[in-house]
């Protein structure tokens, strides 16, 4: 019964069940039982579920010591206490720990099993995943590969863990930026699962919240919300109401009317994923504080910076009691919260937490992962806001540095670190440095996003703009009509769609046409004016 509970998400019942179990085995066997340890294990792998990780690897610990004394040393089962360990250090963010008690369990398995067994591969699986979350994707790829070809081995070809290996595979390649790799992947993991399982089941679910992640990052809302809502159709069949897989699918729905700039409609949908957290998950758990911070998210876009900073504040109470203190997690939130003060021109505050942030992750990462290079893209962000163009370009140096070691020549990250290269210069009023690397941005989009992405239509804006302040007003015009040519037939943000009428509006003014500058301005002011609160600035 207490398993049962446990899949439907119902951790309070599966954990009461799991309990009773314990007090009899406890007074029935000897100490040293193995059953005890399976008792144990049961129970930490619920409080792992729930988030609360202290009290999971106190379990698991438990478990293991039986083992050790009940068990000879290289016993498959001491291999699994391993794994299970090495996956509580994994999500509280430790990810050296998580590898040195995923290896310890590779180590024993290697011994223990023949060399094609399928637990073999779940710990080759589990070291991919340490990798990929060290931001190593070269390594993570080796081990799933080398997972992989175990299970091609010893499994039939539609068996479902080539599902689970062909999706991690692609969980890699979109984290590399490689969406078409990761698309191919998710897609092979599907065929599998619409062929073994029935159309319900939950699994199947997963598979295509996966695909519309990938839809997601490649900017083709349309077909995230397809595939989201996909998802959640099975979901809402297969599971419990209040099961945390629902709200899940509620606020991945919410993400994408967000960026589509649908504030509302994000809101709607984060408030339900909201509700079913608080109702099914204990007060402290990880999953709720990520629900406060993405309803944040969305006050701060819309300009309601106090209402923002409440939410981050509510995910923040809980990070710190739930999370050890260098956890990624908490990184990520102190970065959010320094935007809301960058958005709210408080450049020192905005500071204080992006140092913030920036400390966790030396601690917590290794030195060339990805979000190292976040971290000071985000100090030349504030730094360009500041004026200090030559603080901004050191951080873009930092970041571009961190990336090239990161990441392959082309990987759509470098986009961004150009376009934000363009803006410095812009500011510096060098026009001629500012347009090579809005021109840059555009060429690794091009090669890396379908046509039609909104990002596009920022990086049009962009060069557009440059070519006025140039003087070039008929190019100035052609690439603000590509830009609008996006965002008016593009589901995107109205914001940036008002962003390019503006900047139309101040071509026109310079050409000396008044009344279409007027249309122009009248229209982005429009749009603001409907999107923002009546005080932003």
């Amino acid at each position: 019964m207490a398993l049962v509970y446990n899949n439907m998400g119902d951790y309070s019942k599966a954990l009461e069940y799991y309990q009773k179990g314990l007090k009899i085995q406890e007074i029935a066997l000897p100490p040293n039982h193995p059953s005890l340890a399976t008792s144990y294990s049961n129970i930490g792998g619920v409080y792992d579920d729930m988030g609360d990780y202290s009290k999971a690897l106190e379990f698991y610990e438990k478990s293991h010591k039986i083992k050790e004394i009940a068990l000879p040393p290289n016993h498959p089962s001491l291999a699994t206490s391993y794994g299970n360990i090495g996956g509580v250090y994994n999500n509280m963010g430790d990810y050296s720990k998580a590898l040195e008690f995923y290896e310890k369990d590779l180590e024993i398995t290697k011994i223990a099993l023949p060399p094609n067994h399928p637990s073999l591969a779940t710990s080759y699986n589990n070291i991919g995943e340490a990798y990929r979350n060290m931001g190593d994707y070269s390594k993570a790829l080796e081990f799933y590969d080398k997972s992989h070809k175990i299970f091609e081995t010893a499994l039939p070809a539609n068996h479902p863990d080539f599902a689970t290996s062909y999706s991690n595979i692609g969980l890699v390649y979109s984290d590399m930026g490689d969406y078409s790799k990761a698309l191919a992947f998710n897609e092979k993991s599907i065929k599998i699962k619409e062929i073994t399982l029935p159309p319900n089941h939950p699994d199947l679910a997963t598979s295509y919240n996966n695909i519309g992640a990938v839809y997601h990052t490649m900017g083709d809302y349309s077909k995230a919300l397809e595939f989201y809502e996909k998802s959640h159709k099975i979901r809402e069949i297969a599971l419990p109401p209040n099961h945390p897989d629902l709200a899940n699918s509620f606020n991945n729905i919410g993400l994408v009317y967000k960026d589509m700039g649908d504030y509302s409609k994000a809101l709607e949908f984060y408030e339900k994923s909201r509700k079913i957290y608080e109702t099914s998950l204990p007060p402290n758990h990880p999953l709720l504080a990520t629900s406060y911070s993405n309803i944040g998210g969305v006050y701060n876009d819309m300009g309601d910076y106090s209402k923002a900073l409440q939410f981050y504040e509510k995910s923040h109470k809980i990070r710190e009691i739930a999370l050890p203190p260098n956890h990624p997690n908490l990184a990520t939130l102190y970065n959010n919260i320094g935007g809301v003060y960058n958005d709210m021109g408080d450049y020192s505050k905005a500071l204080q937490f992006y140092e913030k942030s920036h400390k966790i992750r030396e601690n917590a990462l290794p030195p060339n992962h990805p979000s190292l290079a976040g971290s000071h893209l985000n100090y030349a962000a504030c730094y360009e806001r500041m004026g200090d163009y030559m603080a901004a370009l050191k951080a873009l140096q930092t970041a571009f540095k961190i990336q090239q070691k990161a990441f392959e020549e082309g990987n759509p990250a470098f986009a961004s670190t150009y376009s934000w290269y363009g803006r410095v210069y812009r500011g510096m009023k060098d026009y001629s440095k500012a347009l090579d690397y809005y021109e840059k941005c555009l060429s690794i989009d091009q090669k890396t996003l379908p046509e039609r992405h909104p990002d596009f239509g920022i990086t049009y804006s962009n060069i557009g703009d440059v070519h006025r302040l140039m003087g070039d007003y008929e190019k100035a015009l052609s690439f603000h009509r590509k830009a609008l040519n996006i965002q008016e037939n593009v589901q995107c943000s109205p914001l940036q769609c008002a962003t390019t009428y503006v900047n139309l509006g101040e071509t026109y003014r310079q050409m000396k046409d008044y009344s279409t500058a007027l249309t122009y301005f009248e229209k982005g002011l429009k749009i603001r004016e409907k999107k923002l609160p009546k005080n932003h600035p």
